[in-house]
């Protein structure tokens, strides 16, 4: 009973998107980490960079989440090192579910986006129990059931990157508005492409919600 009650109130409350638009990857994520009824941090971190062209969402536990980006980071370095040269996005999704699957009887409580560049981009979501999905987009956490409304109605493939990152901005945006575990203070953007990550300002992702 203690584990449970210990797991309900680590357990955070997010909103992130991922899409896929014209030769880039849009990653989008509020700022909102709770622990039961309290704020615990209005400026958490839910998008990580993890290799020079690729990226990840969390949502869940802000300990497993953790744990797992570093564990990432070390074993794309240690490809890179032996390989000389950037891992594909398939086979980190797949590097990613073998060890969220490895671990599904005493799982990462997490749900992820994956996201980056390689010869074109790609995007997919994993859960904890190991399974990875090739997606055109997707949104994860408490947030995740308003912001999908907003992406299935205005969603388009092939859309022009600044449009298409005011979209995810603005499926935040509702989800903010309407759970109540997913807010903080402002959103926060990458873009993925050929070039690498960027990262846009608070003033320009202002600017999309303008």
């Amino acid at each position: 009973m203690m584990e449970q009650q210990v797991e309900k109130k680590l357990k955070t409350g997010t909103t992130t998107v991922g899409m896929i638009a014209k030769d880039t990857v849009i990653l989008a994520a509020e700022r909102k980490a709770t622990m039961g009824y309290l704020v615990a941090s209005a400026h958490a971190e839910k998008i990580h960079q993890v290799d020079d062209k690729m990226a990840m969402t969390i949502a869940g536990m802000v300990g497993d989440a953790q744990a797992l980006i570093r564990y990432i980071k070390a074993e794309l370095r240690l490809y890179k090192l032996q390989e000389e040269r950037q891992i594909s996005m398939e086979s980190a999704s797949t590097l990613i579910a073998n060890i969220l699957y490895s671990r599904r009887f005493y799982p990462y409580y997490v749900q992820l986006i994956v996201g980056g560049y390689d010869t074109e981009p790609r995007l997919f979501s994993l859960s904890p129990d190991g399974s990875a999905m090739p997606e055109k987009f997707f949104s994860t956490g408490s947030g995740s059931p308003v912001a999908f409304g907003v992406l299935e109605n205005e969603f388009k493939e092939g859309m022009e990157p600044e449009k298409a990152a005011a979209l995810a901005v603005r499926a935040v945006r509702a989800a903010t508005k309407r759970d109540i575990a997913s807010g903080g203070s402002g959103i926060d953007a990458v873009m993925l492409t050929s070039s690498g990550y960027r990262k846009l300002s608070d003033a320009q992702v202002e600017k999309m919600l303008a």
